[in-house]
């Protein structure tokens, strides 16, 4: 599992786009490796870890997919001529780099299967034997989803709305926020629920406003961190800076409310692959450390 966990920012870019969200791809990721762990008496030693987790990944992910009813695969039609895999002409490659521009949540727009193959294929660099014998397919087969994918994300790609309008913040998270870069630990133990519960990757999870007060008792040994109000996926997140000469944040919170008082903190400190594709946009009114002094 120590030799797994080196795989965990590749297996999170598959996941994010399978998802279309940084937030849930994470949380696939996060599952996958507790199912893993369970199933790990299972593996054969000659068998590839890298194809044995991305197949656990893909299907968890299709699960979730299908209980949520985001959008169901489409039967495949023929065959349509796909470039080499092994070519190098430039029409492949700008192909490949329009998969890998492309922002996450569009992905979402794709039938699951296309989805799966276009991201093993452009942005992970899969070759389609390798797709195939993941997704249980044919190469023919993948070469289907994958003709049908470049089309179809060109058509999303050219329809893409404009850049969102940055709204306001909450005023629970402007205050939580305002708390945390005054460094006021008590003031922000006070915000906690009865119930509150922390999520930090690997670590084991935290529950009680006991036991999760901790958590800020951390932060008040650690070298000071700036965060700001910004929002990820229709979902209100906390960018965090450690550089204050930094434009793009060092990785992310995200916290759930429940009558003023916080239910649920997510810190994402130590899975900082989630910030890399994340299409956040900061809160009006707040600006980076390196454009400016946060507020």
């Amino acid at each position: 599992m120590a030799l797994a966990s080196e795989l965990r920012p590749e297996l999170h870019r598959y996941c994010a786009r399978l998802m279309g969200s940084v937030i849930d791809g994470e949380d696939v990721v996060q599952d996958t490796f507790a199912r893993a762990f369970v199933a790990l008496d299972e593996l054969k030693e000659e068998a590839p870890m890298r194809a044995w987790l991305f197949r656990i990944a893909h299907n968890r992910a299709l699960d979730l997919l299908r209980s949520r009813a985001i959008r169901a695969a489409d039967p495949i039609e023929a065959a349509h001529e796909v470039a080499d895999p092994e070519s190098v002409d430039p029409v492949e490659l700008m192909m490949r780099r329009e998969a890998v521009e492309t922002a996450v949540s569009r992905f979402a727009e794709l039938p699951t299967m296309q989805r799966s193959v276009v991201i093993l294929k452009d942005v992970l660099d899969q070759s389609l034997e390798e797709i195939a014998t993941m997704l249980d397919l044919t190469v023919n087969a993948a070469k289907a989803h994958l003709a049908r994918r470049r089309a179809t994300l060109k058509a999303i790609n050219d329809q893409a709305l404009a850049a969102p309008v940055p709204r306001s913040p909450s005023p629970d998270l402007a205050r939580y926020i305002a708390l945390f870069n005054q460094r006021n630990w008590d003031g922000l133990r006070g915000m906690l629920a009865d119930d509150v519960r922390l999520v930090q990757s690997t670590y084991p999870l935290r529950a009680g406003a006991a036991d999760v007060g901790m958590f800020f008792g951390i932060y008040s040994r650690s070298a000071p961190v700036q965060l700001a109000p910004a929002w990820l996926d229709g979902r209100e997140v906390i960018a965090v800076y450690e550089d204050a000469q930094a434009v793009k944040p060092s990785y992310l919170m995200w916290l759930q409310w429940k009558d003023g008082r916080i239910t649920f903190i997510r810190d994402y400190k130590y899975v900082r692959y989630v910030a890399d594709d994340a299409e956040l946009v900061l809160a009006s009114g707040a600006t980076p450390p390196g454009n400016g002094t946060l507020t």
